[in-house]
């Protein structure tokens, strides 16, 4: 692998507003402007789809995986720049963290949760050293931030848990946190 990629986790619902698929999209743009490549779960719509086109449209290389199961459900991304198809999640999972340099949570709901939680855990317990980074410009996991917060005080979440996930709230924010974790 020689080119830095970014995995980014984000939403493929279609029943969200407008500006999430615009920030996706400005992702992409910026991931392609300091000359990364991006990973994604292969899907063309909602913002998983817009973060792929970002990232093309500034001349980035784009690797989408996604299951079988999901091809026709989300609708493979077939202009990305190498689509690769999995038997199952845990496949697919697993291959994005193999091909990524970091790790970029975008708003987004239960599957976008689980992969944040999933990247932060294996950060934690040293299966992978990558920079996990949160792009929260219009609060959606305030709560969640706050929730964590929470568990940390009361004992549940140890000590240099919660240091492990950068909270941002601007895309170039996000970007220098990955890059700057990296290093």
């Amino acid at each position: 692998m020689t080119e830095y990629r970014v995995c980014v986790y984000c939403s493929s619902s279609l029943d969200i507003d407008e500006k999430y698929i615009d920030l996706a999209r400005e992702v992409g743009i910026e991931i392609a402007k300091r000359g990364w490549g991006l990973v994604s779960g292969g899907g063309n719509i909602s913002m998983m789809g817009a973060v792929a086109q970002g990232a093309r449209a500034g001349g980035g290389h784009t690797l989408g995986i996604i299951p079988k199961a999901l091809i026709e459900r989300e609708v493979g991304d077939q202009d990305s720049d190498e689509l690769i198809i999995v038997d199952d999640m845990r496949i697919r999972k697993g291959l994005m963290e193999t091909h990524s340099h970091a790790f970029l949570a975008l708003p987004g709901g239960i599957g976008t949760l689980e992969e944040l939680f999933e990247i932060w855990v294996g950060r934690y317990l040293s299966f992978h050293s990558q920079p996990v980074v949160v792009l929260d410009p219009f609060d959606d996991f305030a709560f969640l931030h706050l929730q964590i917060d929470h568990l940390a005080k009361k004992g549940f979440i140890k000590s240099g848990q919660r240091e492990i996930i950068k909270w941002t709230k601007s895309v170039n924010e996000a970007l220098d946190a990955c890059e700057r974790q990296s290093n």
